[in-house]
């Protein structure tokens, strides 16, 4: 007899070679199901996760479920269980027990990644791994106007990074936002979207930044989308300033879907 625990994490992944477990490598996935295997006296308990951050990318609110053997645990003491065996650059927030169909990756309806740029001229050493560093003019409201045309049913082959195993590259975009934090000289960009490919988000904030310094026309999204051509946007953005912001596995709320007012 098992039960299926749904929890909800945040974690600094600096120091972590992404969430996916690799051999020899701190991993988020590994970490947990270290922890796990004590609470069960060496019992392997598999932990699925809402997707598979890479080396270097936080998460607010990634969520995982594993089925764990035995006597059932309250959640609330499950929580506590956890936490009590988590580094410290690792926290959960939340956590439920849920039916044996819920699925952290499989029953997602859409994902929520932040992004955060330091426009500082140089890089601030408190910021370097929790920021991308872009220290260039640029106009916000041209970004903006330019991320708009991200919203909406697309294939994005063109913003999939090549190590990506998927071959379905159609993706929905929900919600997109850029703004600017002035007491953190920060650039902040938020996507909503059904899922993203490899590297995603990351090479769309490369490219928005391009446009936000001039260095594309405005609506050059509009081409790269339709070239289908990964040679269209070269650069990446860094995976310090990448955030796994919130999943979501009920509809997504009316205010975040942008793409039914195109």
């Amino acid at each position: 007899m098992t039960t299926r625990y749904k929890m909800t994490m945040a974690y600094d992944g600096h120091l972590f070679h992404g969430f996916q477990l690799q051999p020899d490598q701190r991993t988020i996935q590994g970490t947990i199901e270290d922890a796990l295997k004590k609470m069960t006296k060496g019992q392997r308990v598999i932990v699925q996760g809402s997707g598979r951050t890479d080396a270097g990318v936080h998460a607010v609110g990634q969520v995982i479920h594993f089925d764990y053997p035995g006597k059932t645990i309250p959640a609330n003491r499950m929580i506590l269980a956890m936490n009590s065996m988590m580094p410290t650059d690792i926290i959960f927030d939340d956590c439920q027990i849920v039916d044996e169909n819920f699925h952290a990756r499989y029953s997602i309806k859409g994902k929520w990644y932040r992004y955060r740029v330091s426009l500082d001229h140089f890089v601030n050493p408190f910021k370097r791994f929790y920021t991308g560093h872009f220290p260039y003019p640029l106009d916000i409201e041209k970004m903006q106007v330019a991320a708009q045309d991200l919203l909406g049913k697309h294939d994005f082959t063109s913003f999939a990074a090549s190590g990506g195993q998927i071959e379905d590259k159609v993706r929905t975009i929900y919600y997109v936002n850029i703004a600017k934090d002035e007491k953190e000289n920060e650039v902040i960009f938020d996507f909503i979207g059904s899922g993203f490919l490899y590297n995603m988000v990351r090479i769309m904030v490369a490219a928005l930044l391009e446009i936000g310094n001039d260095r594309r026309p405005i609506h050059d999204l509009q081409r790269v989308i339709a070239a289908k051509d990964r040679q269209e946007v070269r650069q990446t953005a860094h995976a310090s300033g990448l955030y796994l912001y919130h999943v979501f596995y009920d509809e997504i709320p009316q205010k975040y879907r942008l793409d039914q007012h195109l």
